[in-house]
């Protein structure tokens, strides 16, 4: 990873480039910082002896527990509230175009795709300008091509890609000697593409992980209507809504096997237990959502199976130790 300071960029290029990272960090890493900080917050109760006075006045583990995950689930719910958010959600998208490219906006080019029946062409697509340059929309009917549709430019909005002027050739109905030639008639104020919003093309045909929430969604719709494999975009949705509950879970986990004192036990040798754990675990998790990505195990496997694995086993640990204080 290039360092900030190797960049040759403008100071408001860098400053937008620092500000991508700085999302991108906090997308990767807020969830196991929250195990952490649980860690550390109760080896600090320990060595002050705060936690057998919490005991002392009739405390239980699960009394003391619950704030730790109050607050983590509180912050998880936020979390998950930012992926609504283009500029968090798509944060390593745009530092790596600022990266590579020293530009913002990265467009997407030579895109064909069918929608409705239909096979459109871009030459260019710029998905937050709502723009696409160089199009071609081929009306096929019962496999012959009837028409086509011509333009330089389209703009997205109100739910429709919007072509100010463009040139409509059609073909004769019967190919002959005596038959017309090609027809071409001049359109304007066409509207194509009802639904398909630029950034679903820009993700999905571009075999990109990083949807916000509001396009995950509208590209399984449209897509399903397509017969097209939504795996990976289900797996996006998963990662979103799933994987950073292995938090909270995890410190519901590891939270039952804090000694009650430093006198039961070595704590500087159960941090780092803890922290060698977590981390192991995420890293297990993280492996598992790239498989996903590249489409090697599904959501359901990669991403839902092992934070239900991780629910059970803190059911568990809740139940057990419900009512204990030491």
């Amino acid at each position: 990873m290039a360092k900030a300071e190797s960049l040759n960029l403008s100071a408001n290029l860098l400053l937008i480039y620092l500000v991508y990272k700085a999302f991108f960090a906090i997308d990767t890493l807020l969830p196991i910082s929250l195990v952490f900080a649980m860690v550390s917050t109760k080896i600090l109760l320990i060595r002050s002896n705060a936690l057998v006075s919490f005991y002392s006045l009739g405390y239980s583990r699960t009394d003391i527990l619950k704030p730790f995950v109050v607050v983590s689930v509180s912050i998880v719910v936020i979390f998950i509230a930012l992926h609504s958010w283009p500029k968090f959600a798509r944060a390593v998208e745009f530092y790596n175009n600022i990266k590579k490219n020293a530009q913002y906006l990265n467009p997407t080019r030579d895109l064909f795709f069918t929608y409705k029946g239909k096979y459109i062409y871009f030459n260019k697509l710029l998905p937050l300008q709502g723009r696409a340059l160089g199009i071609r929309v081929f009306n096929v009917k019962d496999g012959v091509l009837q028409e086509v549709t011509v333009a330089k430019e389209a703009k997205y909005k109100d739910g429709f890609w919007h072509i100010k002027k463009a040139d409509l050739l059609s073909k004769p109905q019967k190919i002959d000697a005596n038959a017309k030639g090609i027809s071409v008639t001049q359109e304007h104020d066409l509207k194509i593409l009802e639904g398909f919003r630029p950034k679903i093309l820009d993700q999905v045909y571009e075999g990109k992980v990083n949807f916000t929430i509001g396009d995950a969604i509208d590209a399984i719709n449209i897509l399903d209507d397509q017969n097209v494999n939504t795996s990976v975009i289900r797996g996006s949705l998963y990662k979103i809504f799933v994987y950073p509950f292995f938090a909270p879970l995890l410190i519901v986990i590891i939270y039952f096997f804090v000694p009650m004192s430093a006198r039961f036990l070595n704590v500087s040798l159960f941090s780092f237990g803890a922290i060698l754990s977590t981390l192991l675990v995420w890293g297990i998790l993280f492996m598992l959502i790239e498989l996903t990505n590249h489409k090697t195990l599904s959501g359901e496997v990669g991403v839902v199976m092992p934070i239900i694995i991780l629910f059970f086993i803190a059911l568990r640990q809740w139940r057990v130790n419900r009512y204990t204080t030491s």
